[in-house]
């Protein structure tokens, strides 16, 4: 039994020091400005009228606070989506049956997609108030960054190294402590880059999710992305560049002060077994280290959320079941196919259904050759963007240092909505007479392709060490090293971001086939301008069969190349 501390000793442990006099003052801050954004969600719905967005720059830093308290709470409701979803789908060998498929679906509905169908369910659970469209925003933006973060913790989950499996199990680890202990361990290199990266994703979706128009309802919040969505109609180019100002304040905020602590401090989570040469920093991280009372305060937390994990709780024991039951698990496997397909084709039925109710087959028929326009426009795009950031991702990875400096600017670049850039596009095509069915097509890039780069950033940075000094020792060089050592060692990685990268491009087609600039409006045939077409016209029924097209196709995607490729992963190119 350990012996208590004399007071004298627990006196100067509780005193505080000017470190935490410093740290105190940031967690207060912290804990007013989310208390002042919660209370202004509590307004009647009649303030967002009798205050409409203005462009004067002074209102930026409210604008931007109101923005980033949804973005931070979209990201807590993404973590625990994740922790749930990818550990059902990872572990559970039928639940995954059902669960992959569905998160390859729910990655390809656009978020205008969720947006028409969710606005009225939020605003009528809060009636009259600001919070039922807080709401909706926060669940669009969380559409932007959830599916990412799911699949980085799948893919981490069916890659941990037999030995430490084996180790889980020589040690009888519950599932609850082995969930702790070990998995979400394991996944946190990943799911801290793949979080950055969702994170600042979500800034793409902002303008949408904050000037919210479907059918005759709108509603726009105060906040950065109805800011630009109103300079932009306005065609107000110093509104923009003030907002893009504003944003880059913020990323380089949230980046000292909330991400830069979370990467040094799941360094040490890395799987390898000799030590790193360079280890991520935080000035963050080292003031809450130097502090007194918040550190005892600290070690007193995190001793009572380690006593939680020892919990044993108990799992229901279906091989008892079957036992009595005498059914073999064929036969389980059997029915629960056949019920997925009898849910399945229920569901094909209603939207089938609904569709035809007004609706032909020459309406599918254009819907499902403008979804091959989209699909060729992904394809080409993804793989310039492979060829471009592998490399990049790589080189940053491998250089802690360098990567802490980059970190800021690349979040700044994934962050950049692409809608800022809409009209310098346009105006440059109709000044040079391009043609928008080619020259629209990047701007479906600009805003996923960063998924791919922060994914072999992540991959790169958890190389296990003795690996890279194995290679040094046998003189692996060049062409050799890239075939036989970092791309086989940052594969899976790159999946998944290659994987959220195309479902991302897909999404983004909706906004980026259809670029305006005041009254200048170019469009390119596509998916994604069909879907936002049929939604600026209140036609759900179009909607409804844009989204199930494009499901369609990033679902065939998804099966018949990206899943054979994470079975290769999974099954070759794990460490251990």
């Amino acid at each position: 039994m350990t012996n208590p501390a004399p007071p004298s000793a627990l006196g100067r442990a509780l005193a505080p020091n000017l470190f935490d006099l410093a740290a105190l003052a940031l967690v207060v801050g912290a804990l007013v400005t989310v208390v002042y954004g919660v209370n202004q969600t509590n307004v009647p719905l009649t303030v967002l009228d009798a205050t409409p967005i203005s462009l004067d720059p002074s209102h930026l830093p409210e604008y931007a606070l109101r923005t980033v308290l949804r973005m931070l709470a979209a990201m807590v409701a993404s973590l625990v989506f994740t922790f749930v979803y990818a550990t059902l789908a990872a572990k559970s060998r039928r639940a995954e049956m059902v669960l992959v498929p569905i998160l390859d679906i729910l990655q390809s509905v656009p978020i205008l997609g969720f947006l028409t169908f969710t606005v009225v369910f939020f605003m009528n659970l809060f009636p009259g108030r600001v919070l039922g469209a807080e709401l909706a925003s926060v669940f669009a933006i969380f559409t932007s960054q959830a599916w990412n973060m799911a699949f980085s913790m799948y893919q981490s989950l069916r890659s941990v190294p037999k030995d430490l499996d084996e180790a889980s199990q020589s040690f009888h680890l519950s599932w609850w402590r082995r969930f702790w202990r070990l998995d979400v361990p394991f996944a946190m290199p990943g799911l801290v880059w793949n979080a950055m990266m969702s994170m600042s994703g979500g800034w793409f979706f902002v303008v949408a999710s904050e000037a919210i128009t479907v059918g005759d309802t709108t509603v726009t919040l105060p906040g950065v992305g109805a800011y630009v969505a109103t300079a932009i109609k306005e065609q107000n180019l110093p509104a923009v560049g003030y907002a893009v100002l504003s944003m880059l304040a913020v990323i380089i905020m949230y980046d000292q002060l909330l991400f830069r602590p979370i990467v040094a401090w799941a360094d040490k989570f890395r799987f390898e077994q000799t030590a790193s040469a360079e280890a991520p920093t935080s000035w963050l991280l080292d003031l809450f280290r130097q502090t007194r009372f918040l550190r005892t305060f600290g070690a007193a937390v995190a001793d009572a959320v380690e006593a939680t994990t020892r919990f044993r709780l108990p799992l229901p024991d279906f091989s008892k079941l079957k036992f009595r039951l005498n059914v073999s698990s064929k036969t389980i496997d059997a029915v629960w196919i056949a019920i997925i397909f009898i849910g399945a084709a229920w569901v094909g039925w209603r939207v089938v259904d609904y569709v035809f109710s007004t609706l032909s087959w020459s309406d599918v028929g254009t819907a499902v050759v403008d979804g091959f326009y989209t699909l060729i426009r992904v394809v080409v795009l993804i793989a310039l963007a492979s060829l471009v950031w592998v490399p990049i991702g790589v080189w940053i990875g491998l250089r802690p240092s360098i990567a802490e400096k980059i970190q800021p600017l690349a979040q700044f670049l994934a962050a950049f909505p692409a809608n800022i850039l809409f009209p310098a596009a346009v105006v440059l095509i109709i000044h040079f007479k391009l043609n928008p069915e080619i020259w629209l097509s990047p701007l479906m890039i600009l805003g996923t392709q960063w998924y791919i780069l922060f994914n072999v950033i992540a991959g790169a940075s958890a190389f296990p060490s003795d690996l890279k000094e194995a290679a040094g020792s046998f003189h692996l060089t060049g062409w050799k090293w890239w075939r036989y050592v970092i791309l086989p060692g940052i594969f899976p990685y790159y999946i998944t971001g290659a994987i959220t990268a195309s479902g991302g491009s897909w999404n983004a087609s909706i906004v980026a086939e259809v670029a305006s600039w005041g009254d200048e409006k170019l469009t390119a045939t596509g998916l994604g301008s069909y879907i936002a077409a049929a939604t600026d016209a209140g036609d759900f029924h179009r909607v409804v069969l844009g989204i199930v097209v494009m499901s369609a196709f990033v679902t065939l995607f998804n099966r018949l190349l990206w899943r054979p490729l994470y079975a290769f992963a999974e099954s070759r190119l794990r460490l251990g």
